[in-house]
């Protein structure tokens, strides 16, 4: 392929994990990658965007607090509509499976009438078209899509995070920044952001720590989930959660892995007190290291597991604590 662009969203420190995994999956199939990206200083991420193979960055600019879905799908419409006929046109968007990203992906869908294929885990160039491959029934197989007819340009992917890994390139190149605006918005643009909450933590984020340490049903009440968290903390990890307990009002949203949470793939995943559902699994299945703790040997999570622990977790995990703290751990 020739061009691919990727949607990059801006972290704390730059671009998110998910935006440069894109960027190095797009590297793999075409031979240009441009981004396009928003905010008061998109400027300031180009050189980390050349690091990881984008030639051009499309800046739709700061869209103060207004949510970025209109202004920045309206952006990426105008910018299509002007290279329509040029040989920079892209022939396919890549996009994070993100709150901003789905709602990106959506509107811009409708703008530029276009369809888009959603809940990717891979791509792969097959004679010269990309196809989607997507994990359904937990995972447990893998279908294969792709876009037919003639008005298919752009082809519009949505990503799951963490399905590639995010690496630089070999040779990096010089990143431009081109001003991208967005087109007229009118009541498309009416929605304020009125009031932001950042969420205290400590220790790496849950999506990019190297060990996780989940807890689930089998922790029986709230109080037990500190064991998770010292437990994550004394392995320099993340603490998780499965969907019951974040229902159950336990922990936030934000510690949910699985399907309807955080995608996670650390070297380290100990699943505690978890059985197993196909949901959860789905969100942590790729670690390289899998340890699950569970009462019940017939318990799903162990037909993943690299080391399975039976037993009670409210019993295991004191003594798992209590030898690392031994340790020096």
């Amino acid at each position: 392929m020739q061009n691919i662009w990727v949607l990059v969203e801006h972290a704390e420190q730059g671009a998110t994990s998910m935006s440069l995994e894109l960027l190095t999956k797009a590297r793999d199939l075409a031979d240009k990658v441009e981004a396009f990206a928003w905010g008061p200083d998109t400027a300031s991420l180009a050189s980390e965007l050349g690091l990881y193979g984008a030639s051009k960055v499309y800046d739709a600019g700061d869209i103060g607090d207004a949510l970025p879905g209109a202004p920045v799908a309206s952006a990426i419409a105008r910018q299509l509509a002007e290279l329509a006929a040029s040989p920079d046109a892209p022939e396919a968007l890549l996009i994070g499976t993100s709150y901003d990203g789905r709602d990106i992906a959506g509107r811009l869908s409708a703008k530029i009438d276009r369809p888009v294929i959603t809940n990717v885990v891979d791509l792969v160039v097959e004679d010269g078209e990309l196809h989607a491959l997507h994990a359904i029934f937990g995972g447990a197989q893998t279908a294969t899509s792709r876009f037919t007819g003639a008005e298919t340009s752009p082809a519009i992917f949505v990503v799951r995070a963490k399905s590639f890994a995010a690496d630089q390139a070999t040779t990096p190149v010089s990143c431009e920044v081109v001003p991208a605006p967005p087109g007229e918005l009118d009541a498309t643009n009416a929605a304020r952001t009125i009031a932001r909450h950042v969420e205290q933590q400590s220790g790496p984020k849950l999506d990019e720590a190297a060990v996780v340490v989940s807890g689930g049903r089998g922790l029986q009440q709230k109080e037990n989930y500190s064991m998770i968290e010292e437990l994550a903390t004394a392995l320099g990890g993340a603490p998780g959660a499965s969907r019951a307990i974040v229902d159950a009002g336990w922990v936030p949203y934000s510690y949910q892995i699985g399907q309807t949470g955080k995608i996670v793939k650390p070297t380290l995943y100990i699943a505690c007190g978890i059985s197993g559902a196909t949901q959860h699994m789905v969100g942590m299945k790729g670690a390289k290291n899998i340890v699950a703790i569970n009462k019940d040997r017939e318990a799903p999570i162990f037909s993943i597991a690299d080391l399975g622990i039976v037993g009670d977790v409210q019993k295991v995990m004191p003594k798992l604590i209590d030898l690392l703290k031994s340790r020096g751990g």
